[in-house]
């Protein structure tokens, strides 16, 4: 079964999760203590133990017991409401930093066919996301992953963004940054590449974000337009 809670793991110990299970799925950013509660339950940690093992822990730092356990259980009481403990979980992944590389200029040239293959790319990535929930399209991803691919290289990855990007001029509306990285993740395959599709977040200001990657290096961002470091809960 496909997972429907992707976990983010940001710095300080917090977490971002995606929950993936309606429309195009909800974030709920946890601040530590939450998050460290969280990480107890989704994996198999029986609700006492977990109240038991964390009331210790915070009690050891100097905080008092019986209110530690009273917040504890008001906060799972709100992680179970909102049906979190009972969906599938999967592993966060490697939270690794990897480099930014910047958009290539806005004149380099596009083969006839990277400009069709974006084409058709962006097109399916805007109806996919438009017209189903957002685990119909990382479903996709993952069966499509299947099909060998060599990975592309950063510079390949650069210029079918390009193609995507001039693509989405023809769209009459925006593009934002889900269809876009989807868009790529599909003309890479359509190109006889791969690239990883991933979505993420932060914190300090909380927000969610997706993007490509090739190479461990992410693809055509703007480091004057979004405020990195994103840490990815899902990575296709």
């Amino acid at each position: 079964m496909m997972p429907q809670i992707y976990t983010a793991v940001l710095p300080g110990g917090a977490a971002a999760l995606m929950d993936v299970r309606t429309g195009k799925g909800q974030w709920r950013h946890l601040n530590s203590t939450a998050a460290r509660l969280w990480n107890h339950l989704a994996s198999g940690v029986p609700f006492e133990q977990a109240l038991d093992d964390l009331t210790d822990y915070y009690s050891n730092q100097g905080g008092d017991g019986d209110a530690i356990r009273a917040d504890l259980s008001a906060l799972a009481g709100h992680l179970h409401d909102a049906g979190l403990l009972t969906a599938r979980t999967s592993p966060a992944p490697n939270a690794a930093i990897p480099t930014v590389r910047p958009p290539v200029p806005a004149d380099t040239p596009l083969t006839g066919a990277d400009r069709a293959a974006a084409t058709l790319a962006l097109a399916t990535a805007l109806a996919l996301l438009r017209c189903a929930p957002i685990r119909t399209s990382v479903a996709l991803a993952r069966a499509l992953a299947r099909i060998p691919r060599p990975p592309a290289t950063p510079a390949q990855a650069d210029v079918l963004l390009h193609a995507v990007r001039r693509a989405a001029r023809l769209w009459p509306g925006r593009a934002a940054c889900l269809e876009e990285s989807l868009a790529l993740y599909l003309v890479a395959l359509l190109r006889g590449y791969r690239v990883t599709w991933a979505i993420g977040a932060r914190t300090a200001p909380a927000a969610a974000h997706a993007w490509t990657e090739a190479d461990a290096q992410v693809i055509g961002q703007d480091l004057t337009d979004r405020l990195w470091p994103y840490r990815p809960a899902l990575r296709i």
